[in-house]
């Protein structure tokens, strides 16, 4: 491996061209932005019924006008859900929820000013129920999203084994070669069974049915005894009724 392609190299120019590119124009580009989102969304939020809260009632006087929540959370998670999805060595999970969020919430962000600048332009002092119910989630929403996406950036990197390629050059050829050092086991050849050799002249035992029962029906019914008598003497099943009597004929 070359210097050139080492992934130390790599990173270090990638460092080094981010840091020869230079951040204040996305502040210009982002204060008339910020500007306008944050009217909309105060706008808007007055219009679902957003509006003076006291927070601590009884302990202390001021108030907060709960409308500035909707910029300050949608814009601001979009923004920390970009960064995440665009920053280097992100985890493949934050990376993933990042990029849907962010989108998600970009969209969000959209749609919202659209429905503020309709409803302005309609002169409109109140937003249909639709539109109140669904900015009325988006704090919650938000909440829910963030604190999934922290969550996902905490979470450790599986523990995966990688060999270095400098120490060890070739891992996976030394493994190979220890295998091949080994000695094969020997694998024990199959025993031949002999078959067993008939006895001339005896009677082979068809199944293990008891002598008892065989002599019991020849002393009964005599040796002319039918499978039916036989299930009849003994309350056997036809089965072991036929067996008594291939036994019977064979003695």
């Amino acid at each position: 491996m070359t210097g050139t392609n080492r992934p130390a190299d790599r990173f270090a120019r990638r460092e080094e061209t981010s840091r020869s590119w230079p951040r204040w124009p996305l502040l210009v580009i982002a204060a008339p932005a910020a500007v306008a989102v944050w009217s909309g969304w105060v706008g808007l939020g007055a219009m679902c019924g957003f509006g003076l809260v006291q927070p601590l009632p009884g302990i202390a006087a001021w108030h907060l006008d709960t409308a500035i929540t909707l910029p300050v959370g949608v814009e601001a998670y979009a923004v920390y859900a970009l960064g995440t999805w665009l920053a280097p060595g992100t985890p493949a999970a934050a990376r993933t929820f990042a990029r849907r969020s962010a989108i998600g919430a970009l969209v969000l962000g959209a749609l919202g000013q659209v429905v503020y600048h309709l409803l302005a332009a309609a002169h409109a002092t109140a937003a249909p129920w639709p539109v109140v119910v669904l900015v009325s989630c988006i704090p919650v929403f938000v909440l829910g999203c963030a604190a999934a996406l922290t969550h996902l950036l905490r979470v450790p990197a599986e523990n995966v084994q990688t060999f270095n390629t400098e120490k060890d050059p070739e891992p996976a050829a030394e493994i190979m070669q220890t295998h091949k050092d080994l000695e094969p086991v020997p694998v024990p050849e199959p025993v031949a069974v002999p078959e067993p050799v008939p006895v001339p002249g005896a009677v082979p035992r068809l199944t293990a049915v008891p002598d008892a029962d065989v002599t019991r029906v020849l002393d009964e019914l005599g040796t002319a005894a039918s499978i039916r008598a036989i299930k009849a003497a003994l309350g056997c099943g036809q089965p072991r009724a036929k067996e008594i009597q291939q036994r019977i004929q064979a003695s």
